[in-house]
């Protein structure tokens, strides 16, 4: 064999010295000419094909094999040592067309090579299996964050559950005070019949100087038993999350109904090189707007150090909308009058509704009020809140979609009525208002507002295909991008939004609004759909891979156009530079969108989309 093979890209780096040598033993050099078929739909392949130089393109199957034809469907392009042919070996013959688009040399792997391999090495094996999860989770383990992703990854029954200070019913405040100093805690748990509640120095300091209280008093009396637990099992990382969202330093782990311990704040950031906490606290500690703005500027780094540390793109979305979402309550407890906070709820929608939202992307926001609320300076002061939160480094969104517009701004049976327009209605501009709203959570405010008129738009909801046929079909409106992506020939800019994460969000979102799910994330809505048998299993897992995947490169290229930029503002938030892109993550994203193709022909089918 004239030519070497390089052993370092994935799935080859995977196989033993043995397995290597024995894979550089069997291989074929096969030439090309432009225009050649080298695989034909239909037909048995002799292997798996490594592009050494030139170029090769796949199309679909059902097109006829005339040049013209075939130029017309290619969908995705293999090339720089890209490989092909492997879902055709393990399936027994092509579904598609291989067809060389210029003069063109390949490694040849032989059939019988890669079933032995594949039988020998079972990541190997999984690698070709066409399992985006499966894949992810094979390059996360030899990845050079490895050490570090791991670290990052760790579960809360990993070392860090402190063992509790309990005290029974009937404890006195002087006992447990000199019992929490002499075992140097600083918080005690109260057991009262079944139940445990937690006292905090705070709270008994609380207890005796502002209430009161004897000495002698029952400490169960002021614990507090509305714990926030989580388990063993649970990652650290979730921990972070959950303390930052309830603004507290500690939680309690439960295994079932057996109490385990407590996990600390201070033990969980030990762990962390991120600020998030540091950040939350001068956020709640802000007086002033200007305190506020200084503490927001803070998330960009946050975002950059648990990129780079390799913690999960959910869990990184998860707690930068915990981040977000602290960020406007705050503002909005700044800006709005202390008497008028029990009338109304501010809320977030789109990607914020979702918290799938990380870089600083336009703002999706609204107000409920109460009914006959008389508030005569509310327009003012939403104007106010919106102004600001752009200060804060929060652009207007294109579509106005903003407390400051009074469309956006309703009471209870107005903001009702308003999605049950929506969903009678079926323009293009019904249906995306409609999709952005049922997105909505509550941030602020009094949050029985927004769910006094949500529960009464999905009463008015029926079970009616005409509407959900209509509102599924914008999961199809844009093309996937394996056509785009292979005409482009790796140059130019992919928008990833259009082709990749909205159709996935959407089509999520409308089988969750048919099942009258609760949830807004599309990860914990695609869970729901799992658990009530409407997606099967592995479906889902390789649906939310694929979102993870393109949240992923999109924030990669979205970090690297603000630190170019000199006003730090991304003007392309959803481009995907193609040229930027390694073999690696190339090939990931032509499984992923693969992914969504398919997705896209389960939605049409099952809302009978007519093309």
């Amino acid at each position: 064999m004239s030519e070497s093979f390089n052993m370092d890209n994935l799935p080859f780096s995977l196989l033993s010295a043995k397995e290597q040598a024995l894979l550089n033993n069997n291989l074929d050099i096969a030439y090309f000419q432009k225009g050649e078929t080298i695989i034909a739909a239909g037909e048995v392949p002799e292997g798996v094909f490594i592009v050494l130089k030139g170029k090769v393109g796949e199309s679909d199957g059902s097109e006829a094999l005339d040049k013209d034809a075939a130029a017309a469907s290619v969908f995705v392009h293999y090339q720089d040592e890209d490989y092909f042919g492997g879902w055709s070996v393990l399936n027994g013959k092509a579904i598609h067309n291989f067809i060389a688009v210029e003069e063109t040399i390949c490694h040849v792997l032989p059939t019988r090579i890669l079933m032995d391999l594949i039988h020998s090495n079972p990541l190997f094996a999984d690698y070709f299996q066409q399992n985006l999860t499966a894949k992810r989770e094979i390059v996360a383990q030899h990845s050079q964050n490895q050490d570090m992703a791991e670290f990052m990854l760790a579960r809360i029954e990993d070392g860090t559950i402190r063992e509790p200070l309990i005290v029974l019913e009937g404890t006195s405040i002087f006992e447990a005070t000199r019992m929490m100093r002499e075992m140097k805690a600083d918080c005690v748990l109260a057991k009262k019949g079944n139940r445990y509640g937690m006292i905090t120095g705070t709270d008994l300091l609380d207890a005796v100087i502002i209430k009161g209280l004897s000495l002698e008093s029952d400490v169960s009396d002021i614990a507090s038993y509305r714990l926030i637990s989580t388990t063993p099992q649970d990652y650290l990382f979730n921990a972070l999350i959950m303390m930052t969202q309830q603004q507290i330093e500690r939680v309690v782990v439960m295994d079932g109904q057996e109490l385990v311990g407590i996990v600390e704040l201070t033990d969980v950031l030990s762990h962390f090189s991120s600020h998030s906490h540091v950040i939350g606290l001068r956020v709640e500690r802000a007086e002033t707007i200007e305190d506020l703005r200084e503490a927001s500027k803070g998330l960009t780094d946050l975002i950059k150090a648990l990129i780079s540390t390799g913690v999960k793109i959910r869990f990184t979305m998860e707690l930068l909308a915990a981040m977000n979402g602290r960020i406007l309550a705050k503002l909005f407890e700044l800006v709005i009058p202390r008497d008028l906070k029990p009338h109304v709820c501010l809320i977030v929608m789109g990607s914020e509704g979702r918290g799938e939202q990380i870089m600083k992307t336009d703002q999706d926001n609204g107000l409920i009020f109460r009914e006959g609320l008389e508030w005569p300076e509310m327009a003012a002061v939403m104007s106010k809140f919106s102004e600001t939160l752009i200060s804060f480094g929060f652009p207007p969104c294109p579509g106005n979609i903003m407390v400051s517009n009074p469309e956006w701004v309703n009471s209870t049976g107005g903001w009702a009525n308003k999605l049950t327009k929506w969903s009678q209605k079926f323009d293009g501009e019904s249906v995306m208002k409609l999709a952005i709203a049922v997105d909505g959570k509550p941030v602020a405010g009094n949050a029985a507002l927004f769910k006094v008129a949500r529960n009464a738009f999905l009463r008015t909801l029926r079970s009616n295909e005409i509407f959900f046929s209509h509102f599924a079909k914008a999961s199809l409106n844009f093309d996937t991008p394996l056509t785009f992506f292979g005409n482009l020939k790796d140059k130019g800019m992919l928008d990833i939004k259009k082709g990749g994460i909205f159709p996935i969000v959407h089509g999520i979102r409308t089988m969750a609004l048919e099942h009258r799910i609760l949830e807004t994330n599309t990860f914990k809505r695609i869970e729901a759909l799992v658990e009530m048998d409407q997606m099967r299993k592995k479906h889902g897992e390789n649906i939310a891979e694929a979102l993870s995947l393109f949240v992923q490169i999109r924030l990669k290229h979205q970090i690297q156009r603000v630190e170019e930029s000199k006003d730090g503002i991304d003007p392309t938030p959803n481009a995907i530079d193609l040229q930027r892109l390694n073999k690696l993550e190339r090939d990931l994203l032509r499984d992923a969108l693969r992914i969504v193709k398919d997705f896209k022909k389960h939605l049409a089918s099952r809302y009978h989309i007519g093309s």
